[in-house]
Parts: C-alpha cells; structure tokens; sequence
C-alpha cells in the first residue's frame, strides 16, 4: 500500500474525523449545562433526580433509534464511492420517510404514556410528576431528532462532516437558550422548571432538522442528487437500513444495560464509590467521543471504497485510521494514569469523590487506551455491512466478561471498587481483540451487497 501511504492519507482521514469529533464534543458540553441550570432550581435535588431517569429514557430511545444514522451513512457512502449520486437521493429519501414514521408512532406513544412511565421508574410522586413532566416535552422533538439523524447519515456518508459540526453547534447553543428561556422564564415566558428543559431541547431538534433541510436545499446538493426531483420510498433500500441499523440499535441498548449493572454493582460497594464511578464515566467521555467521530471517520472511508470495488484501500483506511485514533487514546490515557487529578478537578471539587477516583482513573485510563481500535475497526466492520457480528462481540464482552468479572472481583472477593474497575480493561482489550481479528481476516466475499 505504499501508493496511498503518505502523509496525505492521515490528512485526509483528520479532515474527515476533525469536524465530526468538534460536533461531538458540543454534546459534553450542553449536557454540563443542562444539569448546571436545573441544579439551581429552587427544589434542585427532585429536579435533578427527575433529570437523571428523564435523561437515561431519553437517551435510551434515543440510542435505539440513532442506529438509523448508521444504516443510512453505510449505503450512502456505498453509493457515493460508487458515483451513483441518484441512488444516494433515493437513499436519503426513504430513510427520511422511515425516520418520520418511527418518530411520529415512537414519540406520541411516550407522549401519551409519560406519566405513567416515569411514575413507574421513579420511588418518589414527586420526582415522578417532574420526569412525567420532562418526558412529556422531550419526546415531541423526536420526529425532528429523526429526521437530522437521517441527514446526519447522508452526509456522513459523502463526506461532508463539517456540515454534522455545524449542526451539532448550531442545536447546542439552541438547546441551551431555549432551555434557559423556559426553565426559569424569559422574555414573557413563565418558568417552567424541569418541564422547560424538556421544550428547550425539543425546539432544538426541530431547528436543527430546519437546518440540514436548508443546508439539502443549497443548488450543489439538490441537483447532484436529485432528492427533490424524485422523492420516493425505495422498499430494497429501506430494508438494506432496518438490516444495518437493527443490529446497532440492540447493541447500544446493551451497552447501557450493561453499565447500568455496573454502576449497580459500585452502588453495592458504596455510595462514595458509585458517585466516584460516575465522575470516572463522564471523565471518559474526554477519550470516547474522539474515538466515535474517527469512527464515522472511518464508516465513510471504508464505504466510500468498498463502492468504488477497492477493498484493499478500504480494509488499508480502517487500519491507518485505527493507528491515529490510539495516538489520541494513549496520550490521554497517559494523563489518565499519570495526572489524574488535572482531570478529576474539572467534574467534581469533593475532595473525597476525587481521592477515591484516582486509582480508578488510572484503572480505565490504561483500559482505553486500546479502546481505539475496537471502535474504529468496528465502525469499520459495520461499514462492510457486519452490524450483527459487531453486536455479538459487544454482548460477548460487555454481558459474560465485564458485569460478572466486575461483580466477582468488587463483591464475591471483595476487593471493592479497585476490583470492580479492574473487570474495564479486560472488557476493553476483549472486544478491541475480537473486533481487530475479524477485520484483519474478513474477505470481501463476507461483505453486505446493498
């Protein structure tokens, strides 16, 4: 491969992961700020209790359906490496259409049932009112949400991250005025408390699928693939993205499933350990979300050649974007484990929260740092049409190593929360090995025809 290996190359997959890793990054930080202005809400503590079980169904149904992205970014980039730009329109198209329908039928059912489903999760009628409240706001913008997540996979797919950047902080800044606007009332509207942070985020999706639909409009995109001209539901490609998306949608919610049990398990050790754990997680985020924009990074590169009938450059692509992304991982890891603190400070100013952190971080900090290449070579393998596999080797991981390994090592031995942490880097190097070995042995007989 030393025609294409050049200093070009790593240029190019930057350019490619750069902006998607920016619009990522908008995430972290209206999220700090959502929990930052309901915690200054006069009844803060059922506020934020409510947040937390609003946020978690939130992004439960949220993870699920976010897979669509993913179904729609793999053909899309299938096609545009192939030059079929109209087949890119008709892709667009139909999962438009898909995305409107689950989130029309998907968002009203919740709607509907907001109350009785946070009242279900919640111990307390008052925090359960104020999730009913959150969940009830929240889920009219998911037919909005659905249709970016669409967009956001059509031009992922050709190539075009920087328009993803723009709109993650154009929906951010959105996200958090109008949850400003409306959670504690402002210019002529009353404050609605938790209920407002639910319409503020709402409001936000609906301007953000405005924006990808004005940015779609722009002539260069409009005549080159045609999605205007010939609207229409394309039945072999809405199956070619259910197919792809399906997979991914079940794997994100054993993903959480997992953590989930996890947390559970350092709540058994301890309450000062459980809140040290979440403070660990949200530290994470600093190394995971770089790792999933060389992800959708490598979903395009690696689809763009599999189109275009060059499966060696694609499997070349998904290795060379692998190796930048452990850059990333192993210098942050290296802070992790060698300065802790310097990044504890920034979550957290409880001394003993911090303190109990520390050997923790350096526990996941060295386990991320071979979290690169499980995500981006299963991005990788999921742009080859191999969702189901990447699903199986999450399950294998997380579900029968991770959660019974942490339960085992921090309760059954009790080595409390050093041991239950010590089940990461297990889980972590497991998945990345299996993820590496299939990519590095697939043949392009074994790749999805879509």
């Amino acid at each position: 491969m030393k025609f294409i290996a050049e200093s070009s190359v790593y240029k190019y997959i930057l350019k490619m992961a750069l902006p998607a890793i920016a619009g990522l990054s908008t995430q972290m930080v209206v999220s700090l700020v959502d929990t930052a202005m309901v915690g200054r809400l006069p009844d803060a503590e059922y506020s934020l209790a409510a947040m937390g079980l609003g946020v978690l169904a939130t992004w439960a149904v949220v993870s699920f359906f976010s897979s669509l992205a993913t179904g729609t970014h793999v053909l899309i980039a299938r096609r545009f490496g192939s030059k079929d730009y109209d087949g890119c329109g008709d892709v667009l198209n139909t999962s438009l259409i898909i995305s409107f329908i689950a989130g029309v039928l998907v968002g009203a059912l919740i709607v509907g049932l907001s109350f009785p489903i946070a009242h279900f999760f919640a111990a307390d009628d008052i925090v359960g009112e104020y999730a009913g409240d959150y969940l009830f706001y929240r889920f009219m913008g998911l037919p909005f949400f659905l249709l970016s997540v669409s967009y956001r996979g059509f031009f992922f797919g050709i190539g075009k991250t920087k328009i993803f950047m723009f709109s993650g902080i154009l929906v951010n800044f959105l996200n958090i005025v109008f949850n400003y606007i409306f959670i504690f009332g402002a210019f002529g509207f009353d404050g609605m408390g938790l209920a407002g942070a639910g319409l503020g985020s709402s409001l936000a999706t609906f301007f953000d699928a405005l924006f990808y639909l004005g940015i779609s409009s722009l002539s260069y995109y409009r005549k080159r693939y045609n999605y205007f001209v010939n609207f229409r539901f394309v039945k072999d490609f809405a199956r070619s993205i259910i197919k792809i998306s399906l997979p991914v949608s079940f794997q994100n919610v054993f993903i959480l499933i997992g953590f989930l049990s996890f947390v559970a398990i350092t709540g058994i050790i301890g309450t000062l350990e459980q809140a040290a754990s979440q403070v660990v997680i949200s530290s994470l985020m600093i190394s995971l979300m770089p790792c999933f924009g060389f992800g959708i990074a490598v979903q395009t590169l690696v689809g763009n050649q599999l189109g275009s009938g060059k499966f060696a450059i694609a499997k070349f692509y998904g290795f060379e974007t692998s190796k930048v992304a452990s850059l990333y991982t192993i210098f942050i890891g290296m802070i992790f484990i060698f300065a802790p603190r310097i990044i504890l400070i920034l979550i957290t100013n409880d001394t003993n929260v911090i303190e109990t952190a520390v050997p923790i971080l350096r526990i996941a900090g060295f386990g991320q740092i071979f979290y690169a290449v499980g995500v981006v070579l299963a991005n990788g393998l999921q742009a080859m049409g191999q969702t189901f596999f990447v699903m199986v080797a999450e399950v294998i991981s997380n579900w029968v190593i991770f959660v019974p390994l942490a339960y085992l090592l921090g309760i059954v031995f009790d080595l409390g929360l050093i041991g239950a942490w010590s089940a990461l880097p297990f889980y972590v190097i497991v998945y990345s090995a299996i993820v590496f070995y299939r990519f590095s042995f697939v043949k392009e007989s074994k790749v999805l025809k879509v």
